[in-house]
């Protein structure tokens, strides 16, 4: 495997001006919250009478007032220890405490893209229903079989079993008591993830999800392609396309991933070579595809190359050596980077990104079958 200078990372921008950006951008934030409520404090007091007084009603009931005000109060409290984790709200006693998490201004976007769509090609051919599970980005078709197995899945109000039962166009499919069905308009979004933001949907802690920086989507239900640590930054894909989603997330289409790595410390030649040669891990070995220095003069941050989709591998591999990652950023997905698109934000792929993701697989496929075929000729 060659090595790789990784010129594309030269360009980094030093830790103050990083620091600095992100002062001045916080108090650009605080002015304008101030401004806005000292607006709307003006604002009340212009439409206030003039030399009137109201005075407070008392009910004549003091039991009865009490209870009134208790019913009508909403309050908040913070839970201890977790103020980073948002604002609790609560209306009524007895009532379980409704998790809110505050939108972090820094990604705030004043209007969202302009919704790029692509139509889902029609297939006349029927489709095996753990294929059709797995289109429908429920899972992998392996998981797909287990859930029919399970006796999870109906298709028209009958349990089936048979992992190769065909489905036909009009047919009601319901898996674990929900109904799914493939995606007629499909939708393709490359984000920039920022820091502290978990890869899911929702999350039963009330921490901040990548979701919560998706505001103005108008589709209903996407999901991401992989997974990024939620202290790893830079390139994540989303979608509602099953089908491309599994392709894409399964270990055999081996797709490039690059990563910048920030240690704790320099880089020792010794490990470098250790790593190029590949690490025995303890869920097996693993070695980069490519392996450099991002900065020759900053032996810390390290560009690597991989296409292996285990669970925070490239954090594992530093470990393994005794180093501390103290910053991760992918900085390409497949075709994919993050070009002209800051930390927090997002835009939809345009057609030929779409396109090209698409012809990816399909030329890996054909040289997976190619070698097949290869292999067996020689036997």
């Amino acid at each position: 495997m060659a090595k790789s200078n990784f010129g594309k990372f030269t360009g980094r921008k030093s830790n103050a001006q990083i620091k600095e950006e992100f002062r001045q951008e916080k108090k650009k934030a605080r002015e304008e919250k101030n401004a806005y409520f000292e607006k709307k404090k003006a604002e009340e007091r212009s439409l206030r009478p003039q030399g009137i007084k109201f005075k407070k009603q008392e009910p004549e009931d003091k039991a009865q007032g009490a209870r009134h005000k208790t019913q009508g109060t909403r309050y908040s409290t913070q839970e201890p220890g977790n103020k980073k984790q948002g604002r609790f709200e609560k209306e009524a006693p007895g009532k379980p405490i409704k998790k809110v998490v505050k939108e972090d201004a820094r990604f705030k976007m004043e209007k969202a893209p302009e919704p790029i769509t692509f139509r889902k090609e029609k297939s006349d051919a029927a489709m095996p229903l753990n294929k059709y599970i797995a289109h429908c980005g429920v899972c992998s078709r392996r998981d797909a079989v287990e859930l029919i197995k399970a006796e999870k899945v109906k298709i028209n109000g009958t349990v089936v079993t048979e992992p190769g039962h065909k489905i036909e166009e009009g047919d009601t499919v319901i898996v674990n008591g929900k109904k799914i069905a493939i995606q007629k308009e499909l939708v393709y979004i490359l984000l920039n993830k920022p820091k502290d933001y978990i890869t899911t949907s929702d999350d039963p802690q009330g921490r901040r999800t990548i979701m919560d920086l998706m505001k103005g989507i108008p589709m209903s239900r996407i999901y991401p392609v992989g997974r990024l640590d939620r202290n790893t930054t830079g390139v994540l894909l989303l979608t509602n396309d099953g089908e491309l989603t599994q392709k894409l997330s399964h270990p055999s289409y081996q797709v490039k991933k690059v990563y910048e790595v920030t240690l704790d410390r320099p880089l020792e030649k010794g490990d470098f070579e250790k790593m190029m040669n590949g690490l025995t891990l303890e869920d097996g070995f693993i070695a980069p595809d490519a392996l450099g220095y991002a900065d020759p003069k900053n032996k810390k941050i390290i560009g690597i190359e991989i296409h292996s989709g285990r669970n925070r591998i490239v954090r594992r591999m530093f470990e393994h050596l005794g180093y501390d990652v103290k910053g991760l950023d992918r900085v390409l997905f497949a075709n994919l980077t993050k070009k002209n698109v800051d930390r927090g934000r997002w835009r939809y792929l345009n057609e030929k990104e779409v396109r090209l993701l698409k012809f990816l697989n399909k030329s890996f496929v054909k040289k997976k079958e190619e070698k097949k075929g290869k292999n067996r000729d020689e036997e």
